[in-house]
């Protein structure tokens, strides 16, 4: 079957229990559980904007063990863009991104092209193990964007995925479809000089 274009593949890759199920669900639905449920895989699908057409944003929740390590590849290989995450309250948890990082460049090649964004998730917690600075600098060390969230007061979780859309070189991406467009976007637009026919 041939694979759909129209279709743009973000993978979120982490340690067990760093919550990317809930940043994924906060994201898509809007919704924050406090229960942890160990995730296998799940897709969600978002509707967005690519090159001024509607295009499907398929968002991979991938396991947070490595049982799996064929699934991983797979979803590597067919992945766009990559979101790595981390607990701020746990160290080891961003220590469980280095394989994965190593593997991202080793299927990929290297992530010159590729969107990539460090993310230290949690960052509402006051048990902090990891400093800003340290996620600064594995960010800077791998050549990568990075953000701190916290899916439980939904802070800076539209803006990951609207940043990791923007670091798409390859394709014009967008979260906004209705039309509206936020304050940066018209201020960007007037800065072009661009002329629009309403």
């Amino acid at each position: 079957m041939p694979e759909q274009s129209n279709d743009y593949r973000v993978v979120v890759f982490g340690a067990g229990g760093v919550g990317k199920s809930s940043l994924v669900l906060r994201f898509v639905r809007g919704t924050f559980r406090e229960s942890y449920i160990p995730t296998i895989e799940d897709t969600y699908r978002q509707v967005i904007s690519c090159n001024k057409q509607v295009c499907t944003l398929q968002i991979t929740d991938t396991t947070g063990s490595h049982q799996f390590p064929a699934m991983q590849r797979l979803s590597i290989s067919k992945g766009h863009a990559f979101i790595l995450v981390f607990s701020i309250t746990s160290r080891s948890s961003m220590e469980e991104l280095k394989p994965i990082m190593k593997e991202i460049l080793d299927i990929k090649g290297d992530v010159e092209n590729i969107p990539v964004m460090l993310v230290g998730n949690k960052c509402d917690e006051s048990a902090r193990e990891v400093a800003t600075a340290m996620g600064t600098a594995l960010a800077k060390m791998w050549n990568i964007h990075f953000m701190e969230t916290s899916a439980k007061t939904n802070h800076n979780v539209k803006e990951l995925f609207q940043e990791l859309l923007q670091l798409e070189k390859r394709r014009t991406m967008s979260l906004q479809l209705d039309g509206k467009k936020s304050k940066s976007q018209k201020r960007k637009e007037k800065l072009k000089g661009k002329c629009e026919i309403m």
